[in-house]
């Protein structure tokens, strides 16, 4: 009998349907259509600030600022930047912008002058909303340096050499200050536009406008203007909060930055499209105001990249806090440990916390866990395709699509993925294929379920004489050991090899008499002896963005350095 033909290997591509369809309005008539919906339900709450919004309230307050931005000139399509930590003005600036149609520009709080300058001329920004400073930024001197002629300046008419599209700054303060608008000062200028003219600009507007551009944190050359419409994050926001089954009972503690995707669109729209309410903690990050939060607003649910979740869990007082109340929320934004995931679920009531992965150029979640998932698939994947997009992985150098199980590039395509690049062809083209597909440089493989695991960045894989090694693998292992609280591994330079491991490890307190040949005996035997780091680095913190995101770039660097690798001295 001649030989059966074995069936076809399964594609590594999956497509999503939901029952629910996609929101064909913009942000501005979704928000109005949820207040006369929940008029009373909480909408936010900034403890900082000691605000306790309604929807109504807020509905107020976003609209005299849409009325005092067109009062000021904005119009739409006009760039309004925001360069703030996260508080009550950031999410009316960005609610208002998005009724009169200008389009919101993201500025990471932790710019300094070399980076705003970029950011605001790249944008073409005519108005700046900014904090008076942050932490250890001082952003009004930072102004001044780029933009002296502020002190001789009318509100509003600015004319400077460096940044000679901007033209309007307001300062969050409540001093005056040269040039600038205080926010108060520039709130009043509402009486000047009836609600009317907000109302029938707003009806002009179409879903597919640009109403964002967020400035993507590349580790090599000027960052990139990812620009989103209003179909792009208004849906996926909902679509994050739906999967987690959220209602307009629910209440989201909010402490990632809303400079980012993770906080203005999975928080303040995930939360806007269910009539849930927005909790603010604080302006930055800070792991007691989290618990309280949680504790005193009977939260819901709860964000996090892991390194905020591992120092809420290592808080001295974290027993004292009722997380009783929290059922969900989503760890995101950089690979989830398994064991840190274990103890969330366990040590903070989170049962069903999801796993979320994107990137800002999708709006940004693409893949996501399920209320339904057992740990093991929260553990050890990124979860499914989202609702309406199209997933697959291929060859990074042919382009083809791989059989299931097989590592390569992770695509998404769908309505989630970015309209452009602001102002940089070359860039948009290199990211998104002709057939629409969004290339993301992540390493990833499918299983025969569809899950999706995430084995590193290209950029960040490592060949050891001719072996792919991919770093999260030997992550994962050592966060079994019981004295690591963290790790991070990375490549180096070495002349025999190509490449050799480093292990930058974090310990947990319980054993700090730990030596690298501790960890090495602990590796032999059940990790092939090529994925064992040659080198370990004990460390207290690792260089990361402001979003808590590792650079392994910077780990990269650093370890060149201190090891006397970059000159090519050490084997």
């Amino acid at each position: 009998m001649a030989p059966q033909p074995s069936a076809p290997m399964l594609p590594s591509y999956t497509s999503s349907t939901a029952q629910k369809p996609l929101l064909g309005m913009t942000i501005g008539d979704k928000f109005d259509q949820i207040v006369a919906e929940y008029p009373d339900n909480d909408a936010l709450i900034v403890l900082h600030q000691d605000i306790h919004w309604n929807y109504r309230q807020l509905q107020e307050e976003v609209n005299r600022c849409a009325r005092a931005l067109l009062a000021i000139g904005v119009k739409p399509g006009d760039r309004v930047a925001i360069w703030a930590p996260n508080c009550s003005e950031w999410t009316l600036t960005q609610f208002a912008t998005a009724k009169v149609g200008a389009i919101l520009v993201n500025i990471n709080p932790a710019y300094r002058t070399h980076e705003l300058e970029y950011a605001l001329n790249q944008s073409g920004a005519r108005f700046l909303v900014t904090a008076d400073s942050f932490k250890s930024s001082d952003y009004r001197a930072m102004l001044m340096e780029l933009a002296p002629e502020l002190a001789a300046s009318a509100e509003g008419k600015l004319k400077s050499q460096k940044l000679p599209e901007l033209e309007c700054v307001i300062n969050l303060s409540a001093d005056k200050y040269d040039g600038m608008w205080r926010w108060a000062d520039f709130m009043e200028q509402s009486a000047n536009i009836s609600q009317t003219d907000v109302n029938d600009l707003q009806a002009t507007l179409q879903f597919d406008d640009p109403i964002n551009i967020q400035y993507t944190s590349g580790t090599t050359g000027f960052p990139k203007g990812a620009t989103l419409s209003h179909h792009n994050i208004l849906n996926n926001g909902f679509f994050v909060a739906e999967s987690m089954g959220f209602t307009s009972d629910d209440r989201l503690v909010i402490p990632v930055p809303l400079y980012h995707c993770f906080g203005m669109v999975m928080g303040n729209l995930g939360c806007m499209t269910h009539g849930a309410a927005m909790i603010y903690p604080g302006e930055g990050f800070d792991p007691e105001a989290v618990l309280k939060a949680v504790h005193s607003q009977r939260a819901t649910a709860l964000y996090g990249v892991p390194t905020m979740f591992i120092a809420e869990l290592d808080h001295p007082d974290f027993e004292s806090f009722d997380l009783s109340t929290l059922r969900t929320g989503i760890m995101a934004g950089s690979i989830c440990p398994a064991e840190v995931m274990r103890q969330v679920i366990n040590k903070m009531n989170m049962k069903g916390v999801q796993i979320a992965y994107g990137m800002t150029e999708t709006s940004p979640v693409s893949t996501q866990t399920g209320a339904d998932d057992s740990i093991e698939k929260r553990v050890s994947t990124v979860g499914r395709t989202q609702p309406h997009l199209e997933t697959k992985i291929v060859d990074p150098g042919s382009g083809g699509i791989l059989p299931r199980g097989e590592i390569g590039e992770l695509c998404t395509r769908g309505y989630s993925v970015m309209l452009k690049y602001w102002n940089n062809d070359k860039a948009t083209h290199e990211a998104i294929d002709a057939a629409g597909w969004m290339h993301t440089g992540d390493l990833a493989t499918m299983d025969e379920e569809g899950y999706v695991q995430i084995v590193g960045r290209i950029k960040d894989m490592v060949i050891r004489g001719g072996e792919n090694v991919y770093p999260k693998e030997i992550e994962e292992f050592l966060y079994t050991h019981p004295a690591i609280s963290e790790v991070q591994v990375t490549g180096v330079p070495d002349k025999k090899y190509g490449e050799e491991l480093i292990a930058w490890v974090k310990l947990n307190g319980s054993n700090d008499d730990i030596t690298s040949e501790d960890l090495r005996e602990f590796c032999k035997g059940k990790i092939t002896h090529f994925k064992i780091p040659r080198y370990f680095k004990f460390v207290d913190d690792f260089p990361m963005t402001v979003t808590g995101k590792i650079q392994k770039f910077k780990m990269r660097e650093i370890s060149i350095q201190e090891l006397g690798l970059d000159d090519g001295k050490k084997d």
